[in-house]
């Protein structure tokens, strides 16, 4: 019953146009972000306070939102036309059905996240060279040999399956793809603003601590670790603990409700 569960899954999906869009747009936006963002730094004397791997992930910020926008309509677009039905009577196990979709999901996004981060790295290590942001200069070498980098690196890729899955995990419980998106969108975005306008110290530190996004990019930080709110391992375990929670809710409320 698994088997088939993920076996049709993976088909549904393959085969609908706007899923190779979607990943495909979700690597070009994230390269081109992080190459824009790399070449517009300049600062040669090593006099900046600047963190080569985190800037030349910058593209992370608008690919997590396509990235987010497929996994809600893995679900939502079968709850928007009606089909949910037909998947639920050819696979009566719901919870079978949210993991596969989970699987298939987790699996495209690590795959092409995998190439968007390693295409944001060339790009930057490229780029920041140019523009004197070296270790000659005071900076630290943008190499996947480096372990930071690494963990940059590696951590950006799960932090986008993680916020697919989060979504999915949003869009069971909301059915609807458009309120669904806005919701995850709004979940990601608006926190970083509401912590920017908080008069409190303290209160600031904690949004930055516990939102999703604020949390989970933190895994890209390879310098000044030391002032971070949360350290990276902790931040995506924040990202992880909304998505578990999310996945959760969405499971519980597919086995309960009609559909």
């Amino acid at each position: 019953m698994r088997r088939r569960a993920l076996s049709a899954e993976w088909t549904k999906l393959r085969t609908l146009p706007g899923t190779l869009w979607l990943l495909a747009g979700m690597v070009g936006a994230t390269v081109a972000v992080s190459a824009a963002s790399a070449a517009a730094v300049s600062c040669p004397h090593g006099g900046c306070r600047i963190d080569p791997a985190k800037l030349s992930l910058t593209g992370i910020y608008l690919g997590q939102a396509i990235a987010a926008i497929l996994a809600v309509l893995v679900i939502g677009n079968e709850y928007s036309t009606g089909m949910i039905r037909i998947t639920l009577a050819a696979t009566p196990k719901r919870t079978a059905v949210l993991a596969a979709k989970a699987l298939v999901v987790t699996g495209l996004v690590l795959a092409a996240g995998t190439v968007a981060v390693a295409g944001s790295l060339l790009a930057g290590a490229l780029l920041l060279a140019r523009h004197g942001l070296t270790p000659a200069h005071g900076y630290p070498p943008l190499t996947l040999g480096d372990g930071p980098v690494l963990r940059a690196a590696a951590g950006s890729v799960l932090y986008l399956a993680l916020i697919a899955l989060f979504s999915l995990g949003i869009s069971t419980v909301i059915r609807d793809p458009g309120p669904a998106v806005g919701v995850v969108l709004g979940l990601l975005y608006l926190d970083p603003i509401i912590a920017a306008v908080l008069p409190s110290a303290h209160w600031h530190n904690v949004v930055e601590r516990y939102a999703p996004m604020t949390a989970g990019l933190a895994i890209q930080a390879t310098t000044g670790l030391r002032s971070l709110p949360i350290s990276p391992w902790a931040g995506l375990g924040v990202l992880a603990a909304w998505t578990a929670a999310a996945l959760v809710a969405g499971g519980l409320l597919l086995r309960l409700r009609d559909a």
